[in-house]
């Protein structure tokens, strides 16, 4: 039944129009006449059935109805109508001639042949300059496939070819087609936006799935280089042929969709017709597949694949999409569909009758073999069969099943042609006085100079015949089952930015506006770089190097920092250095100096008791004029350690050792002389070695010569090695420059001085130890052992954390110096006060030698009897080795000590039982 009445339909079409419409409809479904007449060459139908069977070059058989480009082909026809009844060119009529490519480059090519037939045969001439067709201009073709076949034709007619889709870059090569014109920009455009948005959304991890077609192939061909660009590495390219019937398209479908599953890209871009894509996303749905799909502008605003069953399945989609505006004019006259007085369009009735027609038999299971399409049967009305004849029915459904805001572009390649005719015609308010029947050349002439006012913008040809307008980036956004488009931000052609409008769009991995991720390795985060690993994409991030830093994402390299400042591992910025050394305003150097200053106080104090107690026992044992040089080498070694507070120079860096040295060496040489004389006392009698050594006891010139020498080494090393201020560089991993004084380059002269001390100390405690058993009151050994012995232990710890540690290096000295100084004060000066102020002095010079015969061993020379009577006194033996000692001086002899250390003479008999005077 549905084949019948379309062949009545046909036939009567025919009789109408006499013999030559016989040849015209079997080329072209629509035309009206008119002075002008402007082809259109549109995709009614989705394919040519069976084109590699074809073997005889007879007519192309077409199928699968197209409603889309239908409707595009309607807005074509209604604006030329709009024109004609606005008198926008007074007295010129305008035509047109609509053929149908059926989506392939061959067919257009045949149509293309009809439209510039004349008397039905095209002349074959060395020069076209006066060639004049009817069709003055072709608008077409949807496809850059079939644009560029037809682009080829027409440049040898120079006849103008105006598209508002094929955005293939190579069109824009004039040297190859100089007659192709499009409203639209190049898919170089296109790519660049691919490019820009995976950028600005952090993708840089992607899979390209493309036809094999002009279109496709010469996008993903601009698209690598843009990738490239923006730092985005492709984890796969597949290609999906375009020529293949649905038996044979299946397997290979099934295989794309197996890559796209098993990749670690999360984002997919394709550069497919509508029909592909349906095809690919029906696989994704049967496998619950999910990903971000990128839409080429080829079908990013298919209302088809919107509402396919199960889209919401698929993940998230984004696309470009031409600028495109609604018009009130065009849904009026879709819902009211009716063929141009005068014309014919067979594409009207054939939409009413596959809309219209009752055709139950085709909803059965078994259903006859003229049927259309399952697809095709989706437009069928659900009142169909209310209706005697389908031609005079119309409804909303064009409107409602389709956006008709995509015909925007097609309306504006009509008033592009418009605006051209008005100044070639010359036309004016009232009427057109140039020739109409013109060469189409010179219509081109005057397209490629247009400029003109549409729906309050202003439109124009670049050099490359292209509009160099903006794209509309757009959202697949949930609606119901199904999908619509929600416009969220614009891509500027000139200056290659995208601009986002709405931030807050719910995007379908997440749940929620964040991101979704695609990326072959995680963002390195500031602080860090990308080590590039086997693609440009992969990498591992590594932290900045001391002394480099980034301040920003997934940079490739980090920057060194500038003059002056520095940066630590893995910082994002970097800074001054901070100098280290002891300031005065922090705690430690506060303490430390009050230490020293209350270590001052502290001599001046046992300075003062000394002075006043000077003719009291304690004090004459203790030697007050030795003490006070002791007290004043101290004094010295305390004000060093103020020397070593504050930021160092050269002048402190040497004045603080070198007093320290001769200060220390001082109090150190009094100690020695101490040690010395309870030495000499003890050493047996009648040695030629105790008589020299006697001989060498001279305290002052002890003192002298000591201290000289240790000034000597200071002076000399002052001289070779001078202490100086440390210049090495910073650790690379601290953030602290330290400011110290180094003490010289090889340190020995710093060795030898603090060595030189050390001897002394050693020295003054072995003659300390010789004479251990000599008792307290007579001497001070042990005072003198337990101070050397806290010195040596003092610098003997000081040295390896001086070596090891730089930065408490100084600390560590003036801590040293202090705990030495202290030990000495508190050894050698805080007894004697003690007894002084605070204990009993009645003892007598008699009961002190009693204390020492009773602790002395029998084994030893011993003292068996001791009178004391002064100013006379006597040691005698009964039974044993005998010292006696006599004294008739009391002037020389008024101390105990005195009489032992400085004025005996030792005799010793073993088994003499005799006794023997010896004068003081």
């Amino acid at each position: 039944m549905y084949r019948l009445l379309s062949a009545l339909i046909t036939l009567s079409s025919l009789q109408a129009c006499g013999g030559e419409c016989d040849f015209a409809h079997s080329m072209c479904g629509a035309q009206a006449s008119g002075d002008v007449v402007i082809g259109i060459l549109m995709p009614c139908h989705h394919k040519v059935t069976a084109p590699d069977k074809r073997i005889r070059p007879e007519s192309y058989h077409c199928s699968d109805f197209d409603q889309l480009s239908f409707m595009r082909s309607l807005a074509v026809i209604h604006e030329i109508e709009e024109i004609n009844a606005a008198g926008f060119l007074p007295g010129v009529r305008l035509g047109y001639m609509m053929c149908d490519t059926c989506s392939f480059a061959s067919k257009a090519l045949h149509n293309v042949e009809y439209m510039l037939a004349v008397n039905r045969s095209l002349n074959v001439d060395c020069d076209y300059s006066d060639f004049r067709p009817r069709v003055k201009i072709i608008l077409g073709a949807l496809y850059s496939e079939v644009s560029i076949a037809v682009a080829r034709l027409l440049s040898v007619y120079m006849i103008p070819l105006l598209s508002s889709t094929s955005s293939a870059q190579d069109l824009s090569d004039k040297r190859r087609y100089p007659a192709f014109l499009r409203n639209i920009p190049s898919d170089k455009h296109q790519t660049k936006a691919f490019g820009q948005v995976m950028h600005d959304f952090g993708w840089n991890w992607v899979g390209v799935v493309y036809g094999d077609d002009e279109y496709g192939s010469a996008a993903f061909q601009s698209f690598l280089k843009d990738a490239e660009e923006n730092s985005v590495c492709l984890n796969y390219k597949e290609v999906l042929p375009v020529s293949l019937d649905n038996s044979q398209r299946l397997p290979r479908i099934k295989q794309v969709a197996e890559c796209i599953r098993s990749s670690t890209a999360r984002v997919v871009l394709l550069i497919l017709k509508p029909e592909l894509v349906e095809a690919l996303f029906k696989e994704m749905v049967r496998t619950n597949t999910s990903r971000t799909w990128i839409a080429s502008d080829a079908w990013s605003r298919s209302r088809s694949i919107a509402q396919m069953e199960g889209i919401n399945k698929v993940g998230d989609i984004l696309g470009f999409t031409f600028v495109t505006g609604k018009n009130e004019s065009f849904d009026k006259y879709l819902k009211n569909l009716t063929v141009t007085p005068g014309g014919y369009n067979h594409f009207i009735e054939e939409y009413k009758n596959l809309r219209f027609n009752c055709t139950p038999e085709c909803f059965s299971d078994k259903a006859p073999s003229y049927c259309p399409s399952p697809d095709e049967l989706k437009m069928k009305a659900d009142n169909a069969c209310n209706f005697k004849d389908p031609q005079e029915q119309n409804d909303d459904h064009l409107v409602t099943a389709l956006d008709t805001s995509e015909a925007f572009l097609h309306r504006l390649a009509v008033w592009a042609t418009a605006n051209a005719l008005k100044k070639l015609l010359k036309c004016n308010s009232s009427s057109c006085l140039g020739e109409i029947n013109f060469p189409p050349w010179k219509l081109l002439e005057e397209l490629k100079k247009v400029q003109f006012e549409f729906e309050n913008s202003s439109f124009l040809f670049d050099k490359n015949g292209d509009f160099e307008d903006s794209y509309n980036l757009i959202i697949w956004e949930k609606d119901g089952d199904h999908r619509r488009f929600l416009k969220i931000g614009n891509y500027h052609v000139l200056n290659k930015q995208i601009e986002l409008e709405k931030k807050d769009f719910i995007w379908f991995s997440t749940a929620n506006t964040t991101i979704p991720q695609s990326r072959c390795s995680e963002r390195c985060a500031p602080g860090s770089f990308m080590k590039i690993l086997n693609a440009s994409c992969c990498h591992n991030c590594t932290l900045c190097v001391a002394g480099t830093f980034s301040a920003e994402w997934d940079l490739n390299t980090c920057q060194r920092c500038p003059n002056g400042t520095w940066s630590l591992k893995g910082w994002t910025q970097c800074k001054q250095r901070k100098e280290s050394f002891l300031r005065w305003s922090d705690p430690l150097p506060i303490i430390l100096t009050a230490a020293a200053v209350f270590g001052i106080l502290l001599l001046l104090v046992t300075f003062i008791i000394f002075l006043v107690n000077r003719n009291s026992p304690p004090m004459k044992r203790a030697e007050v004029r030795l003490s006070c040089v002791m007290m004043a080498g101290l004094s010295v070694s305390f004000v060093s350690v103020i020397w070593f507070m504050g930021k160092p120079n050269v002048h402190l860096c040497r004045a603080r050792q070198v007093t320290y040295a001769l200060g220390f060496t001082l109090c150190m040489s009094c100690v020695l002389v101490k040690a010395f004389r309870t030495f000499l006392a003890f050493l047996p009698f009648g040695q030629l070695t105790s008589r020299r050594l006697h001989k060498l006891y001279k305290p002052l010139v002890i003192v002298i010569v000591i201290t000289s020498l240790q000034g000597v080494i200071c002076l000399l090393w002052l001289i070779f090695d001078s202490p100086d201020i440390d210049d090495t560089p910073p650790h690379p991993q601290s953030m602290t420059h330290l400011i110290h004084c180094r003490e010289g380059h090889t340190y020995i002269g710093f060795g030898i001085m603090l060595s030189y001390i050390a001897l002394l100390a050693l020295i003054g405690f072995l003659l300390a130890f010789k004479g251990r058993k000599v008792p307290q009151e007579f001497s001070e050994t042990g005072n003198i052992i337990f101070s050397m012995l806290m010195y040596l232990f003092v610098w003997v710890c000081f040295i390896p954390v001086y070596i090891k540690n730089n930065e408490s290096s100084t600390t560590v000295q003036t801590s040293a110096i202090l705990v030495s100084s202290y030990g000495i004060i508190f050894c050698h000066f805080s007894p004697k006060c003690y007894q002084v102020l605070w204990k009993s002095n009645t003892e007598t010079l008699e009961r002190i030698l009693n204390k020492w015969r009773a602790i002395s061993s029998p084994k030893h020379d011993v003292v068996t009897e001791i009178n004391i009577d002064f100013p006379t006194v006597t040691l005698s033996s009964e039974k044993s080795d005998s010292f006696i000692i006599s004294s008739t001086s009391p002037t020389l002899c008024s101390s105990g000590t005195q009489c032992i250390s400085s004025y005996t003479t030792l005799v010793t008999k073993r088994k003499m039982k005799r006794k023997r005077s010896i004068s003081c």
